[in-house]
C-alpha cells in the first residue's frame, strides 16, 4: 500500500510525501503507483515551470517523494502553490475512492524535522 501525507500549517498546504508500493500490478505495470508518481511529480514540476517555486525535493527508487514548499513565498506564488497542491489533494482522493486498498491518505500539521 502507498501511504500519501499532506502536510498543512495554518491550513495551508506546506509539503507532501508518499512512500511505498501499491501492490496492485507489477512494476511496470502497476497503474496505482504510476498515478500517484505522476500527480506527485507533476505537482512539483508546475510549481517549478509555471510558477518559479522551488520546492525541497527529496526522492528515491524504492518509491519515496517527498517534498517542502519554501516557508517565505509572495502572495501570488502562494496562492498559485495552494492551488497545484490542492489540484495534487484531489487527484489523490480520486486514485484512493478508486483502488482503496492501494492508497491510504492522511494530512497531518507540518513537521519541525526535515
Amino acid at each position: 500500500m502507498i501511504s500519501a501525507v499532506l502536510f498543512r500549517k495554518g491550513g495551508e498546504f506546506t509539503g507532501f510525501r508518499a512512500s511505498g508500493h501499491s501492490g496492485y500490478a507489477e512494476e511496470g505495470s502497476d497503474i496505482v503507483c504510476a498515478a500517484v508518481s505522476v500527480l506527485g511529480t507533476t505537482c512539483v514540476n508546475a510549481m517549478e515551470k509555471l510558477l518559479g517555486v522551488l520546492a525541497a525535493v527529496n526522492e528515491n527508487e524504492s518509491g519515496l517523494l517527498d517534498f517542502d514548499l519554501p516557508e517565505i513565498l509572495e502572495a501570488e506564488k502562494r496562492s498559485g502553490a495552494q492551488l497545484l497542491m490542492g489540484a495534487l489533494e484531489q487527484g489523490l482522493l480520486d486514485v484512493q475512492e478508486a483502488y482503496p486498498r492501494y492508497l491510504k491518505i492522511q494530512t497531518k500539521e507540518r513537521r519541525n524535522e526535515r
